[in-house]
């Protein structure tokens, strides 16, 4: 699993490790079992802070994608259904950056493209 980290960018370094092992998981390169690596290890492998790290790990333990066990590490959990309030969540984070587009002047059609590319990238189509 390749994360880039871009120090100069104004995403925090935590959530662009979080976001790295979140998309590492959609692209298959990570799957419900596998074991993330120790803090410490993925920490020096990206050059960043342990704190940097364990704060992921923490928000994806949080987020119900992985399973922090002790002694033995973060271990990639299986996908349930979305819950509502789960659901709801999301929405909740995505709302903002949508009316932000929809006031920019972005049509529904420019969205539906814009997500369908992200889309594809993330999964590396």
């Amino acid at each position: 699993m390749l994360i880039q980290i871009e120090p100069h960018s104004p995403i925090p370094i935590y959530a662009q490790v979080r976001n790295g092992i979140v998309e590492g998981i959609v692209r298959g390169e990570l799957k419900p079992g596998d074991v993330l690596p120790s803090v410490r290890s993925f920490a020096a492998d990206l050059g960043v802070n342990m704190h940097t790290v364990n704060k992921s790990y923490h928000e994806l333990e949080d987020k119900g994608i992985i399973q922090i066990v002790p002694k033995s590490g973060a271990v990639i959990l299986a996908p349930d259904e979305p819950t509502k309030e789960r659901i709801d969540m999301i929405a909740s984070s995505i709302r903002p950056l949508l009316a932000e587009a929809l006031a920019v002047g972005m049509t529904e059609e420019q969205l539906q493209d814009m997500i369908r590319s992200i889309q594809s990238s993330i999964k590396g189509e």
